[in-house]
């Protein structure tokens, strides 16, 4: 457990320094959105060019691992819906719900972090968890929110558009393609470039490790002025248990059951996705949630506390399913 320690304590010792210098005011709130847009246009998809050139294609696009990984988000979105709905929340606020439920803090924080616990290796299945949840789960949710709207039925496929549009404009897909692409044709780019590419790449974890810190401390403070409503425990604790224990779990079971069914994953390729699973929520959920009208109060704290109590979940999995 030290040892396993040693590698995750940097990782959520820099979302804490965000959370502590936006919190005292030595991170301006309106400076966060500019190192959100640093992160996502810039340094991140530089780091996951870099993986994905220096990857083998079969890694980035392993069969196995999409069908195990898309049955599990399945699963936990079906479940955090009919919890939700069965509270009385609308289909809007479950939607959403499942989202932060299924959808794990993989580019801002697990690509870095698993290839720090596991090695180069790892980053190709920490690449397809992202790609597939930007482009399978997320909009999956976006159409489920648009149900209980009037209308529903076009109103889901509008919304169904508007998320794969974003997907389409979103800098991070692209990314990993042409990383893809450069690895099939083993193309080589001028060294000066390469160099500015990695010192973007070299910036993406630490800048977006602190700017999550800083982006939970805004959504604290918002809530504590009174801009959000209170949220009782009930409406996030349970959803940021299934993201940090049900989610890894299934993903264990089901990715176990498939191996011995026949189904080709590779023992390190379901250890990585079982440790992908156990990471916190992704914190751009909660933008997505603003920008649909869903309860961003809820969303927030769940992934706050996914987050916080994350760092003594995830370095317990990793203990179990490692053995560090």
């Amino acid at each position: 457990m030290r040892n396993v320690l040693s590698v995750t304590f940097p990782f959520f010792a820099l979302v804490l320094l965000g959370f502590v210098a936006a919190r005292r005011a030595m991170l301006p709130l309106s400076s966060i959105a500019g190192l959100n847009s640093f992160v996502l246009y810039f340094a991140l998809p530089c780091m996951l060019f870099r993986f994905g050139a220096s990857i083998a294609v079969a890694d980035l696009l392993d069969p196995g691992a999409v069908l195990v990984y898309l049955v599990c988000a399945s699963l936990v979105v079906t479940l955090v819906i009919l919890m939700s709905l069965r509270a009385g929340m609308g289909w809007n606020d479950a939607a959403f719900g499942a989202l932060v439920g299924a959808f794990p803090n993989t580019g801002f924080m697990g690509v870095p972090l698993l290839v720090a616990l596991l090695g180069p290796k790892a980053a190709g299945p920490a690449i397809l968890v992202v790609l597939l949840d930007m482009v399978y789960t997320s909009s999956v949710c976006i159409a489920l929110s648009r149900l209980g709207s009037a209308g529903a039925g076009a109103s889901a496929g509008q919304a169904l558009k508007s998320a794969l549009k974003g997907v389409f404009i979103n800098p991070l897909p692209w990314a990993i393609v042409l990383g893809a692409v450069a690895s099939a044709l083993q193309w080589s780019l001028p060294k000066p470039l390469m160099q500015t590419i990695g010192l973007l790449a070299d910036a993406a974890a630490p800048v977006a490790l602190f700017t999550i810190g800083a982006v939970l401390a805004r959504s604290q403070m918002l809530a504590l002025q009174g801009a959000q409503r209170a949220v009782p425990w009930q409406e996030y604790v349970p959803v940021a248990a299934i993201k940090l224990l049900i989610h890894p779990i299934l993903v264990w079971w089901v990715g176990s059951a498939a191996m011995a069914l026949g189904v080709p994953l590779d023992q390190s390729a379901l250890t990585a996705l079982v440790l992908l699973a156990a990471l916190p929520s992704a914190s751009n959920v909660s933008l997505l949630a603003e920008r649909f009208g869903a309860d961003n109060g809820r969303i927030a704290r769940i992934i706050l506390v996914s987050t916080a109590a994350a760092f003594l979940s995830f370095s317990a999995t990793v203990t179990l399913v490692i053995g560090r």
